[in-house]
């Protein structure tokens, strides 16, 4: 299962996101659930460094079960980067309502 933190300051601000575990839904390379919940997330994360010219800390495992992103602070584009953040965790949501059995939203203040 992928399991997906949500880290969220109480202002409702997203301070960052974990992914890890595989969705094994499907053998590698046909995973339809995996494939969609990377394609969201690396989509948000590339379109945040294209379109605000922000770069988060990024950080990655090995094998492809782990991506934590944290996002920076006081920074200008803080807005824009928080409007593409909560469109990916809408997409992940809707993922989510299709396959919860092999993707998993949890939110932390």
């Amino acid at each position: 299962m992928i399991k997906i933190i949500i880290n969220e300051q109480s202002s409702g601000r997203i301070h960052s996101f974990e992914m890890k575990g595989h969705a094994d839904f499907a053998e590698h390379g046909k995973d339809l659930v995996c494939a969609g919940a990377s394609a969201v997330s690396f989509g948000a994360v590339n379109a945040i460094i294209a379109l605000t010219g922000e770069t988060p800390d990024i950080q990655q495992g090995t094998d492809g079960g782990y991506l934590k992103v944290i996002f920076p602070e006081a920074s200008d584009s803080d807005h824009d980067i928080q409007l593409i953040v909560k469109a990916m965790i809408v997409s992940l949501q809707t993922i989510e309502q299709d396959y919860g059995q092999h993707i998993k939203l949890t939110f932390k203040k």
